[in-house]
């Protein structure tokens, strides 16, 4: 059963039309399946769209905040040559990322950043990296994007993953779980401040579980 916004059988044809993962992504994907863990990974479909959008880029700086255990991290260095730095707030999961990363060689291009994502944007004191890319807590999308904004290049582009979270952004919140209504304002918030916002041209793409595409001017 798949947990997307788009039609079953759609989302499998697309699917079908991809690559197959090898490697430690591979390992991943077996053992999410067969354990039911609970890391949540990139979809295919948007997996792919990230490649277009990294070879279109050419990045040579990414910044990803919320690594889980390591598996976009690794699809962007495989996609593009750039340096990645990633956020993760976990210990464990990110002690997990990290040996998921040098199983697969790339220690030197990516680099695991334990800590609180707000804490650590507020460092960054200048507008370096090409792409940066919003994949934790949903709820704090919006607590997160000043900054997110600020260190993106001029011409950079911020994307966020699972922003219409299995369709419940679109909803009536009297539709939804009152668990859903606090995430469900905080999503509504963030894609109201980027599609409204005089420096970003933005799309929302009803693609996996919903992504958000900007263009820093």
């Amino acid at each position: 059963m798949f947990n997307e916004i788009a039609h079953d059988y759609i989302t499998q044809y697309i699917r079908a039309l991809g690559s197959v993962r090898t490697g430690v992504m591979l390992e991943i994907e077996q053992e999410i399946a067969m354990e039911n863990a609970g890391y949540p990974i990139i979809k295919p479909e948007v997996a792919s769209l990230i490649t277009v959008l990294l070879a279109m880029q050419k990045p040579e700086n990414v910044l990803e905040i919320g690594t889980n255990v390591g598996y976009s991290a690794i699809h962007m260095a495989k996609s593009c040559a750039a340096k990645i730095k990633t956020i993760e707030r976990n210990e464990k999961v990110a002690a997990i990322a990290i040996n998921n990363i040098k199983k697969e060689g790339l220690q030197d291009r990516i680099f695991v950043i334990e800590g609180d994502a707000l804490d650590i944007l507020q460092t960054v004191q200048t507008a370096k990296y090409d792409i940066v890319f919003m994949d934790c807590a949903k709820g704090q999308y919006i607590n997160l994007l000043e900054n997110s904004i600020r260190i993106l290049k001029t011409g950079g582009i911020l994307i966020a993953d699972n922003v219409l979270h299995d369709g419940v952004v679109a909803k009536s919140r009297y539709n939804i779980d009152r668990k859903n209504r606090t995430i469900q304002r905080r999503l509504k918030e963030f894609l109201w401040a980027i599609t409204h916002n005089e420096n970003l041209i933005s799309s929302v793409i009803p693609i996996g579980d919903g992504v958000s595409i900007s263009y820093k001017k």
